[in-house]
């Protein structure tokens, strides 16, 4: 198949960079991770990840009033695959159109809970992306947070303050509260991810807290260099996770018109 390559001039368009720093948050309080930045091309996208600690310059912290726009940014680098057509695309300052469009906020915000390039780990702080409860993982004790369930269920937005939202749980102001809606795509990412987690809490002596990252860890181990295996002498394992990586691929496709069509980036 032969494919065709559309040629842009760049000169005096604003960047994703700059988009994003709009949105800056520095309430290191309710600091839930930090976003490790890339730079403005395709190139720079496995440079784009999440993790606990900011260990480096170009970062900004992720906190519940920026989490949204943080896995927008995460999932416009990595829903679509870098090649040698598209390594020097330029990521864009968007349009609009996305502030009114939840759905794709909600499913950027479901492709980044079970991306491979989200680093967060309960070894390095406290894990508040735990999208699942305890019952539904059948976890044998309490988790150290449950921000993430309370925003999925739209308990923290409202009210925000730079008070400590750990702390408990924030309500509407009229008492109701208005979970978040997911697309179909989306939630089929949900329940390949829960069996996935209810299968790591089925094992002993698991860590109760166990981010994604700490689960792929726990199966897969590191090899003499430290990084992580590929795959894991587990089966179920294997299949579980093979499994999540097609809906997260699905759900990538579904993303991927957006991307363009809010402006991010130019096709």
């Amino acid at each position: 198949m032969i494919s065709t390559k559309s040629i842009f001039d760049y000169n005096g368009l604003k960047r994703i960079n700059q988009w994003l720093s709009e949105y800056y948050n520095n309430d290191s309080l309710n600091k839930l991770g930090v976003m490790h930045h890339g730079r403005n091309d395709f190139q720079s996208t496995r440079g784009v990840y999440i993790s606990y600690f900011d260990n480096k310059d170009h970062t900004s912290l992720i906190t519940p009033l920026n989490l949204h726009i943080q896995c927008i940014y995460f999932t416009v680098y990595h829903c679509i695959p870098a090649n040698w057509l598209n390594d020097r695309d330029q990521f864009l300052y968007p349009n609009n159109g996305w502030i009114s469009d939840t759905e794709f906020q909600n499913d950027c915000l479901a492709f980044t809970l079970f991306h491979g390039q989200n680093r967060i780990s309960s070894k390095e702080g406290i894990n508040h992306w735990i999208p699942f409860t305890e019952e539904q993982v059948n976890a044998r004790e309490k988790f150290d947070s449950y921000f993430m369930t309370d925003f999925l269920r739209g308990k923290i937005l409202h009210n925000y303050s730079n008070t400590n939202l750990f702390a408990k749980s924030e309500t509407n102001k009229n008492g109701k509260d208005e979970p978040l809606v997911f697309s179909s795509e989306s939630q089929a990412v949900f329940d390949a991810g829960l069996k996935l987690w209810k299968y790591y809490h089925s094992k002993p002596n698991v860590n109760v807290n166990a981010s994604l990252y700490d689960i792929r860890e726990y199966f897969q181990g590191r090899n003499k260099q430290g990084k992580m295996n590929n795959k894991s002498s587990d089966e179920k394992y294997n299949q579980l996770i093979e499994n999540l990586k097609y809906k997260l691929k699905i759900l990538s496709e579904k993303i991927e018109p957006k991307v363009y069509k809010y402006g991010f980036l130019k096709k």
